[in-house]
């Protein structure tokens, strides 16, 4: 099916066509035809199946038809990490290159004063993060009366990620007459709960099971020790035709670290965490895209934000404590239908949230081993053997070589009749040497 067959508007399929897209995904198909009708829509999809244009095209269909002068914002979308609101920004300009409509991306991390300069100028769309859209409605520098579309994108992680009082009070701005569409990868009771509140009899569009990873990913565990992770990473990524890696670490100290090592073994990578400034972020995901750097090593944060074409492998360094994010991680790979491969390491202590993510997508994952990879390692250190041991008067409780220095020392005071002549020389020369020691320093002083 054409993307022209669901009426969209001249310029707009020009717009889609140039982007080299010919054919919508399952949740396009069934989304945009019902979002052009004015429904609201509850869509749940697996992450990669092309959410982003379902929601975007009908906007822009909407706002192109529309001939006011007047530089109002008609439609939000709402999103939960920098990343994805610049993802979603890029979309709408790339599809939207034909039609006169002025859109804004406004996050925090950078200045707000250019944001305040394009408000003010006049903007249709306005893609935002709950907590820089907060500040500005605060600051009465933005204008929510006249919103006719709102979209609130990955639902499910505003609530993971603590945004949903602000999205919440951000509603509360808006006209209640407007069109709402919620676009989630899984349905958990939070996101029900929000849906009843905020949505007008919506149309539910389901496309595959939400809590499994789409069919062209194909999923591999490798148990390893926690020490040897660096080690098999960095054989894998020398051995294995890998050209365009996402490395997920579960903390943004790990994800530095596991970008110094691969530095060291000369393997082009970055880091992106919340920790780095906007335009770090932005460099690093564009110098990723470019295929400038072989690997990008990223935390959860960033995970549905990077939307890279041609991504190879996902490789789950750390197994993350929350089932989700382990369908969000691998998502980043197999996008719009394209084969993909997601390596997860799971140390002995991870097997609990391996054995989570097994039930979560109902399916059990066979471990592996990676040929050539020597395992080999040391013996784990007895925590216990390097506790200090508590004083005691018993001998009996002293550690040998404590016990046996004892024995020597208490002989030599003692003058003891069973020391034999090569140790009662032995204790008079360390007793002369000590003397001798003491003289010297005398003379010294």
């Amino acid at each position: 099916m054409a993307f022209k067959i669901f009426g969209l508007s001249d310029p707009l399929v020009k717009g889609i066509l140039a982007t080299g897209y010919t054919a919508p995904t399952e949740i396009q198909s069934q989304a945009i035809p019902i979002a052009i009708e004015g429904h609201d829509i509850i869509g749940c999809a697996q992450t990669g199946t092309g959410k982003t244009a379902a929601f975007v095209l009908p906007i822009l269909n909407r706002l192109s038809h529309e001939t006011s002068k007047n530089k109002l914002t008609k439609a939000l979308i709402v999103t939960p990490t920098r990343e994805l609101a610049v993802q979603i920004e890029k979309s709408i300009l790339r599809y939207g290159r034909f039609l006169h409509l002025h859109t804004l991306a406004i996050y925090g991390g950078v200045n707000i004063n250019s944001q305040l300069g394009k408000l003010r100028r006049g903007v249709d769309i306005v893609v935002a993060t709950p907590g820089r859209l907060m500040d500005h409605i605060q600051r009465g520098t933005i204008n929510l009366k006249h919103i006719e579309v709102l979209v609130l994108d990955e639902a499910d992680r505003m609530f993971d990620m603590g945004f949903i009082n602000d999205v919440q009070k951000i509603i509360s701005f808006l006209p209640k007459g407007r069109q709402t569409m919620l676009f989630s990868a899984t349905m958990s009771p939070q996101v029900k709960a929000l849906t009843e509140g905020v949505l007008k009899s919506p149309k539910m569009i389901q496309v595959g099971p939400q809590s499994k990873p789409i069919d062209t990913i194909t999923q591999r565990i490798y148990p390893v020790h926690k020490e040897l992770k660096t080690d098999l990473l960095l054989y894998m990524l020398k051995n294995n035709h890998m050209y365009s890696v996402l490395v997920f670490s579960r903390t943004k100290h790990g994800a530095d670290k596991i970008n110094r090592r691969l530095s060291k073994a000369d393997i082009v990578s970055t880091a992106i965490h919340s920790n780095k400034t906007q335009s770090q972020r932005q460099r690093a995901l564009d110098g990723f895209k470019a295929g400038k750097y072989q690997v990008l090593v990223a935390t959860d944060i960033a995970a549905r934000g990077i939307d890279v074409t041609g991504i190879t492998h996902v490789i789950n360094y750390d197994v993350p404590c929350f089932a989700e994010d382990y369908v969000h991680r691998i998502g980043r790979t197999g996008r719009a239908e394209a084969i993909g491969e997601a390596i997860t390491f799971v140390s002995p202590d991870e097997a609990k949230y391996l054995r989570g993510i097994e039930k979560f997508i109902e399916r059990k994952l066979s471990p592996e081993k990676c040929e050539g990879f020597s395992y080999a390692r040391s013996e784990p250190i007895n925590p216990q053997q390097h506790q200090k041991q508590p004083h005691s008067g018993n001998k009996e409780h002293r550690p040998a070589r404590q016990q046996q220095r004892a024995n020597q020392s208490a002989s030599a005071r003692a003058g003891h009749n069973d020391s034999t002549p090569e140790q009662k020389q032995h204790f008079s020369g360390g007793r002369n040497r000590k003397n001798r020691s003491r003289k010297n320093f005398s003379r010294r002083r």
